[in-house]
């Protein structure tokens, strides 16, 4: 059979390195991955392996959102995780390079790489070029806030669909700090990709050197018996926390790093991210809350002069293990800084913000936790009156009808990862506050979860969801409703009294699906507060 695909006899005295992509025509952030495994093959064949390129999935999350078909990205990752592990583990591959270039397939291959612990190395397929719209740097996300102007009779339908066909150049991944540029960056952080491996763009020759490297790279942790596991160590995952908060990164890397911490064995909680953020400042002025665009990071050098400063403040843990089998600190000692005249990245003196944007909130709406993202443009406390919606599609309709009003908390909930299932992305419903000019005036907060595009005063990941008979489930229209970024808190002005008298009343609804992978993900998955993870290890 493997004559058939090309062995050679000699090939078979070789370690066969499985190089997986999730290559697709479904998003521009993966369909240029097939070529990027091609060169990654070529790289393991070069070093003395033997390289068999394999596919996964992936899912769209910018053409599914606001819709039911969002509630199987989260999905598609522990899906993907479970397909590489499934091919992997039957293929008996010695190692694995995962190429990935969206929000969910990246974790995912990660996770697998912790779960199966063979030599692996993850090539970033690198971040779109932004749009030109108007003589204007654009993306995915101006579209979606472009929506709520549209509603509020600010752009015409003729510059709307001008603007959709200039947002997306070509392939690569969405080009500010959303989710994927944060994850990318995380997991070099956490030492398993090439030094700015992270900040590239998606076709460029700095790219595909990258995937040919990355297969040469894992023939050589074969060498040195070196495992994911190996480099996954809880001082690796403050090292991507650190990096994420500098970034000014995606809410969904706390998700994320939890689920990968959990295949890994490395302890993590949502306190950790409270530790290390009082300690870390935002130093990227990077889009959604900022002004650049993540080429421009790649322009003015990448992720290593940042990772480099972090360093030398005693930010990071410099002796940890990476895939190049040198430590962090070893990989970093020859990077130069960043030009004097560059405006992307701040000093330590003038940071964007002097502690962490990612700002872990507890209280009687959330006693197990919730994740804000406190940029500090909205302010730090927000006080108002509850608008409760049971679905996204209902809150999405009332903003953009001119229904929500300043000084509204609007209130989105079973959609945690039990009862959406798939915990889905609110982009839509934070775009379309921001289109109308309300992101100063209203919360949103939500056990869903927000796409990295997402800015304004937002609160989500709320545990226990309210699926799951979670505080938020007791939320009642005109309920006063308190966020307090300084002390950390999300409170419902309730009476406790009242608050019992309606749990008693409360019922749990009716499982939305019942058959397929959205009932079977339902039945298996964790709290929000554990990664959101299918596997069973404790």
């Amino acid at each position: 059979m493997l004559h058939a695909v090309g062995f050679t006899r000699a090939d078979f005295a070789r370690p066969q390195v499985g190089v997986c992509s999730a290559w697709s025509e479904v998003t521009p952030c993966n369909m240029h991955l097939d070529v990027l495994a091609r060169r990654a093959v070529a790289g393991v064949d070069g070093a003395g392996g033997k390289g068999v390129a394999f596919g996964t999935i992936t899912v769209s999350d910018g053409i599914s959102m606001g819709t039911e078909g969002m509630k199987y990205s989260l999905v598609s990752r522990e899906v993907i995780a479970d397909s590489i592990e499934t091919v992997a583990g039957a293929e008996g591959f010695d190692g694995l390079v995962a190429i990935g270039g969206c929000d969910k397939n990246m974790p995912a291959m990660v996770m697998a790489m912790a779960r199966l612990n063979r030599p692996s190395v993850f090539v970033y397929g690198g971040t779109i070029m932004p749009g030109i719209w108007h003589g204007q740097p654009v993306d995915i996300v101006s579209v979606f806030e472009a929506v709520g102007r549209h509603a509020a009779g600010k752009l015409s339908d003729a510059e709307l669909a001008d603007l959709e066909q200039h947002a997306c150049p070509g392939a690569g991944s969405c080009g500010g700090m959303y989710t994927a540029n944060t994850m990318a960056s995380a997991i070099e952080a956490l030492g398993l990709s090439l030094p700015n491996s992270s900040a590239q763009a998606a076709v460029s020759p700095d790219k595909a050197v990258d995937a040919e490297r990355a297969g040469a790279a894992v023939v050589r942790l074969l060498e040195l018996s070196l495992t994911p596991r190996d480099i996954l160590t809880r001082r690796s995952f403050e090292n991507a926390i650190t990096t994420v908060i500098a970034l000014g990164g995606s809410t969904n890397a706390v998700l994320h790093l939890l689920a990968i911490a959990r295949e890994a064995g490395a302890r993590l909680t949502l306190d950790d991210f409270t530790r290390i953020g009082r300690k870390v400042p935002v130093l990227a002025d990077l889009k959604p809350s900022g002004r650049h665009g993540m080429a421009e990071l790649v322009r003015i050098g990448g992720l290593t002069p940042l990772l480099k400063r972090l360093l030398e403040r005693g930010l990071l843990h410099g002796g940890e293990r990476t895939i190049t089998g040198r430590t962090l600190a070893e990989n970093l000692a020859g990077v130069a800084d960043y030009p004097a005249t560059q405006m992307v990245v701040m000093d330590f003196a003038t940071p964007v913000k002097k502690d962490s944007h990612l700002v872990i909130l507890r209280g009687n709406l959330a006693p197990e936790g919730a994740v804000a993202k406190i940029s500090g443009k909205e302010g730090e406390r927000f006080e108002g009156r509850a608008r409760v919606f049971d679905r996204e599609e209902d809150a999405l309709a009332a903003i953009l009808a001119g229904r929500i009003r300043a000084g509204t908390v609007v209130v989105i909930r079973y959609e945690g990862p039990r009862g959406g299932p798939g915990m889905r992305e609110m982009l839509a419903p934070t775009s379309a506050i921001m289109g109308r000019g309300l992101g100063d005036q209203v919360a949103l907060i939500t056990d869903g979860r927000f796409s990295g595009g997402t800015h304004g005063f937002v609160v989500g990941h709320i545990t226990p969801e309210a699926a799951a008979g979670g505080p938020l489930a007791l939320v009642r229209h005109n309920d006063r409703i308190v966020i307090d970024a300084v002390t950390r808190r999300v409170d419902l002005d309730v009476p406790a009294r009242e608050l019992a008298r309606r749990r008693k009343a409360w019922r749990a609804p009716r499982p939305r699906y019942t058959r397929g992978v959205l009932a079977k993900y339902a039945r298996q998955v964790s709290s929000a507060s554990e990664g959101a993870v299918t596997d069973p290890t404790p």
